[in-house]
């Protein structure tokens, strides 16, 4: 890394036009244990994580109720509160009865429940971004989205996002509010949410990728980015992969997560990687071949 802050050298983007953020971020969804449930085997490590992140940058973090559950939450406050500087973006809308399970739970009631927790365990007024986690498709999308903008209007939340929608989904959800930001699975070989990232980076709506750093053959320690990566300054396939999303749309908002500083860093230096329009192209070509 060549600078002190080199998150600093993806750029930045504004969510809302007033929150303005390095575009690369953390995930905070490692900082808990086994199928995302219960505590991290190494709190003091996790811990240092976000600490470092914010040192090298870092000041967009996400997170959700359901990272535990509660435990992410948790464990940022106790890292960074009372956050100067950073943006904290938390979810809610997806139940939690076990390791790897996942509940879409959009009643109107659970979702203020969250949201007030998470006001309480994050150790805010207000959140600055939250994001309904899933549609649930057993109550209204008036009524989920409709009880996000009740809470916005009683200060307690600042913007409201999506994640894991479609067009369609994203165009209904913005005749009942502004939408800034939009979640969705995407990474240089899985871009089933192209259409998405499309409309959004017309509009100027922050995408967010989860799950950024999957290329499953394309990363193996033989293959085709950890080839390219020796020809660009040894840059691992990671972060190629984060460098292709940086430059795939300016409004592509990258989460890496890792409990481990050294990873952490590894990532943040992925910021510094500046891809030519002919190695973008290659990339992109190579993602779609291991799709």
């Amino acid at each position: 890394m060549t600078t002190q802050a080199p998150a600093q050298a993806s750029g930045t983007f504004t969510l809302g036009r007033d929150l303005t953020i390095n575009r690369l971020g953390y995930g905070a969804m490692r900082l808990t244990g086994k199928g995302v449930w219960g505590p991290p085997a190494d709190r003091g490590e996790a811990v240092r994580v976000l600490r470092r992140a914010a040192e090298l940058g870092v000041n967009f973090i996400d997170t959700a109720n359901s990272y535990g559950p509660y435990f992410a939450e948790e464990i940022i406050r106790e890292a960074l509160h009372p956050y100067d500087g950073l943006v904290i973006a938390t979810k809610a809308g997806l139940l939690r009865t076990g390791p790897d399970v996942w509940v879409p739970l959009g009643f109107p009631a659970y979702l203020r429940q969250e949201a007030e927790l998470s006001l309480r365990r994050l150790g805010v007024e207000t959140i600055d971004l939250f994001q309904l986690h899933r549609i649930d498709d057993k109550f209204p999308l008036e009524d989920q989205i409709g009880e996000l903008v009740k809470l916005q209007q009683e200060g307690k939340i600042r913007h409201i996002g999506l994640s894991e929608v479609n067009v369609d989904q994203l165009h209904a959800a913005q005749k009942i509010t502004q939408i800034v930001s939009v979640q969705n699975l995407y990474n240089l070989t899985n871009r089933s949410a192209e259409a998405l990232l499309d409309e959004v980076t017309t509009q100027g709506i922050g995408f967010i990728p989860w799950f950024p750093l999957a290329a499953g053959p394309l990363a193996a320690p033989d293959g085709p980015l950890a080839k390219l990566g020796a020809e660009h300054g040894h840059a691992t396939p990671s972060q190629l992969a984060l460098a292709w999303l940086l430059k795939r749309s300016p409004v592509v908002l990258p989460i890496p997560g890792t409990s481990s500083v050294a990873h952490l860093e590894e990532n943040v230096a992925a910021a510094e990687i500046k891809l030519s329009d002919d190695e973008f192209a290659k990339l992109s070509e190579l993602g779609e071949q291991n799709a």
